[in-house]
């Protein structure tokens, strides 16, 4: 297992070297100039000509790429061109509402979703297996925004139980709490749903395999052949869900922010858009890259630890 890490974890650096360096590319194709957004379409010439040229943008783009890569490397974002201040320092500022609301959808996700996919394939075509399956459906079919539209119009305008938007003081739990409640409903209704099917799923098929019907021949318990033998390897593809629908969580998290007004790295990046914020974007886009990065990483470690006998090839 030591070594399987080891190796995975050696294996994710070239990963995220290729992924930096199509953030790279990417900011740099998109539409607009960034020095022409920043000082507006009548700044003189000379002024655009000196801000390109702190910038950067006028050395040849191997020299940008290698300044991007150092940059990175002593931790220095850059400065937004729109308000002056250090991305780092914003970034740092709103992290921690990302990944809250992030991690406590994946949370809400799997202790609903595990239980109800299990009780949905014990009582298949039962009405809990019915009930489940539209559930999940639903779940699957509705959009973040549109849901939490409704969360926001139900939870938060009729009944007055949570505030409307905003994403609470990080140093008060209650206040924070209540500000993350309905955002990380919002997106762990849908995590719910995807997980509820694929444990279904799994768990089905591997009740039908040969070793389960010997564990119950030879006089095991239904609870131990159940949760001992069928639902461990019936773990591999929920685990794998979860680290392929945490990656969406996080583009999910964008319009969330959006819609209750949520500080967010989602809500940074779409104002440096909107901004043409070039510095801002591209930081942004970096962060967003490791975090995807790292969630494919911890995905793979949890294998190892689900089941002993997966190596690294």
């Amino acid at each position: 297992m030591f070594n399987y890490a080891v190796r995975r974890i050696l294996q994710s650096i070239p990963i995220l070297f290729v992924v930096l360096t199509l953030v790279f590319v990417v900011v740099r194709v998109l539409p607009g100039d960034p020095v022409v957004a920043a000082l507006g379409d009548y700044a003189s010439q000379e002024a655009v000509n000196a801000l390109r040229e702190k910038m950067g943008l006028n050395a040849p783009l191997w020299r940008q790429y290698l300044g991007f890569l150092g940059d990175l490397v002593r931790g220095d974002f850059g400065t937004s061109l729109v308000n002056g201040y250090p991305v780092g320092a914003q970034i740092r500022k709103v992290i921690p509402y990302t990944l809250e609301l992030t991690l406590s959808a994946i949370l809400f996700g799997y202790v609903f979703g595990i239980p109800m996919g299990i009780s949905a394939a014990v009582r298949r075509n039962s009405f809990v297996d019915y009930f489940n399956r539209v559930f999940s459906l639903v779940g699957l079919s509705v959009p973040a925004f549109y849901l939490g539209v409704l969360l926001m119009y139900v939870f938060s305008i009729k009944l007055m139980w949570f505030p409307v938007v905003g994403g609470g003081e990080l140093t008060d739990l209650k206040d924070n709490l209540r500000h993350l409640f309905l955002p990380a409903l919002t997106l762990g209704l849908i995590m719910t749903a995807y997980v509820t099917r694929m444990t279904r799923s799994s768990l089905l098929e591997i009740l039908r395999e040969d070793y389960v019907r010997t564990a119950r021949s030879k006089g095991l318990t239904r609870r131990v052949v159940l949760y001992r033998h069928a639902l461990r390897n019936a773990l591999i593809p929920i685990v794998a869900l979860g680290g392929l629908y945490a990656v969406v969580l996080i583009g999910s998290s964008v319009m969330v922010e959006i819609v209750f007004s949520r500080p967010g790295l989602g809500k940074l990046m779409v104002g440096a858009i909107k901004q043409r914020d070039y510095t801002t974007l591209q930081s942004v886009m970096v962060f967003y890259a490791f975090i995807v990065v790292v969630i494919n990483l911890l995905t793979d470690l949890v294998y190892g630890l689900i089941d002993p006998r997966i190596k690294y090839d």
